[in-house]
């Protein structure tokens, strides 16, 4: 029984025990006041009756006559005359009155009044006596009516000092109701403060949370604050700021094999040539101002444009990440015109070469280096022959041309429409090998054979048809729970989160399937996450309390902005594969990963990782505390 419940049952019982003495009290006083007004009121009309015989001089007739009449003018129980050797002379007597009292009543508070006695005389001569007995059963009615209004009173009282004392409680309880969610917030990792109340006792304790959930916050701030600085020592150049080689193709490598994004995707290499022969004649600090300055033209691309990425391969060379069609030989063009403005102040010996590329995004990570290494040895080649810039642009056969838009939506409307679609299940597994839940990518059938969602999604984001899709992919999960109870993963795509239709046709569906939807897990991006924040927090409002649990997939660098992650309302984070790639053989990686899962786990979330393709990244990530991990491994081995 909770504390106010106990304290309200304490304060009914108290009332309830004092308003029933006082009712008990006054019902005793009530009785023996009647009682001795009833002995008091025989006492005197036996005296007075007696008087009235004494006088008649002994005329036994006349003395029957007043008798009588003295009988019948009150509510008496009897009136005897006696002579003066008690024997009974006459009588008038009556059976006793039932009354409205009940029995209970006159057994429980009995009233027994002593009859009135007095001595009847002739002159000197004593004629006898009359004794005089009256009716208890008034008494006991009165006292019953009174007992009764009195209980009425007070239950009445009772009553309103209950609404009293409830609305007391409740004036106390708000502040401890607010302690109790601040410090339940803290658990779920949301640190707000509470208004303090002007009861002495109760400011103090909340002046005290207060205190504790902004030392907590400040805390947990400082090691966001730590986890970035580690974050930049451990995945970007020290010189340059840009991405290290391994961070880079890791970024790669998991750009690569996420449904969002283009189908076709471009990458640009660009390479300060002779950069040891730079350091001889102009110095190793005007040739580190060369190598700033080719990343700053490299930098205003991720700078202004989502999903860039740029990173120092190595010595003098560069990548860009194109996540975007057809924009690969303008950009590698518009860098070296960028280029080529500012790196002769350097001298004339500073030369560039860029190699621009532009492949299907289902191309493994080793085919996309290979073509971009190969593209920028031929314009290092050319350069050498004439000197300059020099730009290869390297496209397969094909790229760029695309159906009709209203083909592809007629397509994948009626794909969607038909329910021509099935979702391809990926295990998410614990360290001990048990099933978590299962990733479940939705695949369309289009021209006969089912696609990816890398294949469809970029067409239906244009189409404006990702709601409809995702909407699918719920209905197909919410059955396949149905059919086996198992935990099942759907991903929200970002445009999804900004259709004001998707929310509520998502929770009518969800309606119909209220047992399985508390076996489904909707996730979307971090960048979707941090462009619809608000979005997020509603679904979050509106599918938690069915059920619904809310993941936030593919977190890395935007973990940072722990403001807002603690407000989402999240159940897990999956990091990103770019994250995690090669943990196992560094430990600056490793350490990092550590910290995150330190940072996430103050807000009370789950750390899943996500893209594992190696044994050893396995074990490493298990060493680092993550609840579960998914990827080809997993899938491949069929155990943690």
């Amino acid at each position: 029984m909770s504390l106010m419940r106990q304290i309200a049952w304490l304060l009914l019982g108290v009332v309830l025990a004092a308003l029933g003495g006082v009712v008990g009290l006054s019902t005793l006083a009530t009785q023996q006041l009647m009682r001795t007004q009833l002995e008091l009121k025989n006492a005197d009309n036996a005296q007075t009756l007696a008087l009235a015989l004494s006088q008649q001089q002994g005329d036994g007739e006349l003395i029957k006559l007043l008798v009588s009449a003295q009988f019948d003018t009150g509510a008496y129980e009897f009136v005897r005359w006696r002579d003066p050797a008690g024997v009974t002379l006459y009588e008038r007597a009556e059976a006793p009155r039932a009354g409205q009292a009940p029995a209970w009543f006159k057994s429980l508070l009995p009233i027994e009044a002593a009859s009135g006695l007095a001595q009847v005389s002739d002159g000197w001569k004593a004629i006898g006596s009359v004794e005089v007995k009256s009716h208890a059963s008034y008494a006991h009615d009165a006292l019953w009516l009174g007992t009764r209004r009195l209980v009425a009173w007070m239950l009445v009282v009772g009553m309103v000092a209950a609404v009293a004392a409830w609305a007391g409680l409740r004036r106390i309880r708000r502040p401890l109701d607010a302690a109790v969610a601040q410090a339940e917030g803290v658990l779920a990792g949301s640190y707000g403060q509470v208004t303090e109340p002007r009861v002495p006792e109760l400011q103090r304790l909340t002046r005290a949370m207060n205190a504790m959930v902004q030392r907590v916050k400040d805390l947990f701030e400082a090691q966001a604050g730590q986890l970035l600085v580690l974050r930049q020592q451990v995945h970007h150049d020290a010189l340059t700021g840009v991405s290290t080689r391994q961070h880079f193709l890791a970024e790669l490598d998991a750009a690569l094999q996420r449904d969002d994004g283009p189908v076709v995707a471009g990458l640009v290499l660009v390479r300060l040539r002779d950069i040891a022969g730079l350091n001889t004649r102009l110095g190793r600090a005007t040739v580190d101002e060369v190598l700033l300055t080719v990343v700053s033209a490299l930098q205003a691309y991720p700078e202004s444009v989502p999903g860039c990425r740029v990173g120092r391969l190595n010595g003098g060379d560069f990548a860009l990440w194109l996540p975007a069609q057809g924009v690969a030989a303008e950009t590698a063009h518009a860098l070296a015109d960028a280029l080529r403005a500012s790196l002769p102040a350097y001298g004339a010996g500073v030369q560039v070469a860029l190699g621009a590329i532009e492949l299907p995004r289902e191309r493994p990570s080793n085919v996309w280096l290979g073509e971009a290494d190969a593209a920028l040895a031929r314009a290092e080649h050319l350069s050498e022959a004439h000197g300059g810039f020099v730009i290869e642009i390297v496209a397969e056969p094909g790229i760029g041309r695309e159906q009709g838009e209203a083909l592809w939506r007629a397509q994948l409307q009626q794909a969607i429409g038909q329910a021509q679609g099935r979702l391809v299940e990926f295990p998410v597994r614990d360290r001990a090998g048990r099933l978590l839940h299962l990733e479940c990518p939705l695949q369309l059938q289009l021209d006969g054979e089912f696609r990816a969602a890398s294949g469809w999604l970029p067409l239906a984001v244009r189409a404006r048809l990702t709601g409809q899709a995702d909407l699918f992919a719920v209905r197909l999960a919410l059955q396949a729970i149905a059919g086996d109870g198992q935990a099942r993963c759907i991903n929200v795509a970002p445009a999804s989160l900004a259709d004001g239709a998707f929310l509520p046709q998502l929770r009518e569906l969800l309606d119909q399937w209220p047992q399985a939807a508390r076996a489904l897990l909707l996730e979307v991006t971090e960048a979707a996450a941090t462009e619809h924040f608000d979005r997020l927090l509603e679904i979050g409002q509106q599918l938690r309390p069915l059920g619904v649990k809310l993941g936030l997939e593919h977190a890395g660098a935007g973990l940072a902005h722990v403001e807002r992650l603690y407000q989402a309302g999240l159940d897990y984070v999956k990091l990103d594969a770019s994250v995690l790639l090669g943990v196992a053989g560094e430990a600056g990686r490793a350490a990092f990963v550590r910290g995150m899962v330190i940072m996430l786990r103050s807000l009370a979330l789950k750390v899943y990782g996500e893209g594992v393709v190696d044994e050893m990244d396995a074990q490493a990530l298990w060493d680092c505390d993550l609840d579960g991990i998914t990827g080809p491994w997993v899938t491949e081995s069929g155990a943690a």
